[in-house]
């Protein structure tokens, strides 16, 4: 079948099965390599996509799921302008392996979005499906705290305060 989707802002046709996960569609039909493959069953969240501004494990989301809604990987997430996110992620200099990054930017960002000032509980809530073998937990959290940080003092500094 023929899937019309948007990717980073960007309309995408892949002709693929219904059952085909949509990692396989962004990595394999639409060269979108940023999104990693970890486990292949929506547990370690290296996969982690935006659909429809929700974060969704692209490894266990067939595409005949994803209908009108746009996609955002980790290569439009910071598109236009880097994203708080992942301005923390480089000031606190997060990653060790890297591999899990991907996913757990874009389950950080996801999170954000939806709670701009989240405490360490919902952060721990809202990450504990993002895995990390290197356990760079503590570092994960705190650049979480310094992007909601960022945002509060653009947000102040675009009201002018």
């Amino acid at each position: 079948m023929r899937y019309k989707l948007s990717v980073n802002k960007v309309s995408e046709t892949a002709d693929v099965s219904p059952d085909t996960p949509l990692l396989w569609v962004l990595r394999d039909v639409l060269n979108r390599v940023g999104t990693k493959y970890g486990c292949g069953m929506g547990l370690c969240g290296a996969c982690t996509v935006h659909l429809g501004g929700r974060a969704v494990r692209s490894c266990i989301t067939p595409v005949s799921a994803v209908g009108n809604q746009p996609i955002t990987t980790i290569e439009g997430l910071g598109a236009e302008e880097r994203h708080p996110v992942q301005e923390a992620w480089e000031a606190l200099d997060v990653p060790q392996c890297g591999y899990c990054q991907a996913g757990q930017i874009m389950s950080a960002a996801a999170l954000l979005d939806r709670t701009p000032h989240p405490t360490d509980d919902e952060i721990d809530a809202a990450m504990s499906g993002n895995l990390c073998r290197c356990g760079t937990y503590t570092r994960i959290r705190e650049a979480i705290h310094h992007a909601a940080n960022a945002g509060q003092t653009a947000g102040a500094a675009a009201r002018g305060e």
